[in-house]
């Protein structure tokens, strides 16, 4: 089953690139992990968990030690779309100037590439509703990605994934 779920998983990451994207320009990044990844991540969660006093980090951590593969999507660095909405604190041209700085993320972040990273997560968990393979969009996940450079973006959520008999993403 688990190779069914990846297979799931890269149908997820296909509906994630083509999803719509502001000015057609695309700043996601997109990757599927598996096994010992997994493994990885799942520990990585349990340690910050420990280390803030965090237990949902725990939970979710459980939960990705128990998943068959996971969707990581991010935001990559990106330059203003130039419609100085204001949306993200600052002007096009000060946003462009900024040096990026967080704790978890980097940011600030223009809106519309976030509304594009928010559509992308929407199409690629409808992905995984339609082949029925439970799910849930995790930020504590792109936390511990970002720590262990499994990804080089700004801003990372995760999308576990199982195939069992009760989904273990909800009702935890």
């Amino acid at each position: 089953m688990d190779e069914a779920i990846k297979m799931v998983a890269e149908l997820m990451a296909i509906s994630a690139r083509t999803a719509p994207k502001a000015v057609g320009k695309d700043f996601l990044d997109i990757k599927v992990i598996t096994g010992q990844d997994i493994k990885a991540l799942g520990e990585k969660m349990l340690q910050i968990s420990t280390e803030r006093g965090q237990p949902n980090f725990e939970r979710d951590g459980r939960n990705v030690l128990d998943s068959s593969a996971i969707l990581l999507l991010g935001l990559r660095e990106h330059p203003a779309l130039g419609l100085n909405c204001g949306g993200c604190g600052f002007d096009c041209d000060d946003f462009n100037e900024l040096d990026k700085t967080g704790v978890d993320f980097e940011g600030p972040n223009c809106v519309y590439r976030v509304l594009d990273l928010g559509i992308a997560i929407g199409s690629a968990v409808k992905t995984a509703s339609m082949m029925n393979v439970d799910n849930r969009v995790m930020y504590r996940i792109g936390v511990a990605a970002r720590h262990l450079g499994m990804m080089d973006s700004q801003l990372v959520m995760g999308i576990p994934l199982s195939a069992t008999s009760k989904n273990p993403y909800f009702d935890r």
